[in-house]
């Protein structure tokens, strides 16, 4: 099945692609709603909904945070994140400080991780 390209969805679908880093639905409504006024936030979750199940974009969960959204197919790339304290913003992070088998306890076996590293953006530093 074909799905209409509407107004919302193009909006909600810049505001994701035009900020560049994981952004919450809160996030998402706010910069969409700019471009489409009168964009309500059970519109913004329907039309997020969609573009998951499209595969356009992934969640981003992490421990104690609000889940956030990015393009899919920056998600498929290994990265990690850092988490603003000061204004909750969430930033991709590239590169990997690597060689964590080495701190693995005799035995055990690394199948994956997540790394998010928390403090103060250059905006709130």
């Amino acid at each position: 099945m074909t799905r209409r390209n509407t107004s919302q969805q193009a909006a909600i679908r810049a505001a994701i692609e035009g900020e560049g880093r994981p952004l919450s639905m809160q996030e998402i409504h706010e910069i969409a709603a700019g471009q489409s006024p009168g964009l309500g936030l059970r519109t913004a979750y329907r039309v997020v909904n969609r573009l998951l199940e499209d595969e356009v974009i992934s969640m981003v969960a992490m421990n104690g945070q609000q889940v956030r959204y990015e393009l899919a197919e920056i998600a498929k790339s290994h990265h990690h994140h850092f988490h603003c304290s000061g204004c909750d913003r969430v930033y991709d992070v590239h590169g990997c400080p690597g060689n964590l088998e080495g701190m693995l306890p005799d035995g055990f076996q690394l199948e994956g991780h997540e790394i998010t590293l928390s403090g103060l953006c250059r905006h709130c530093a």
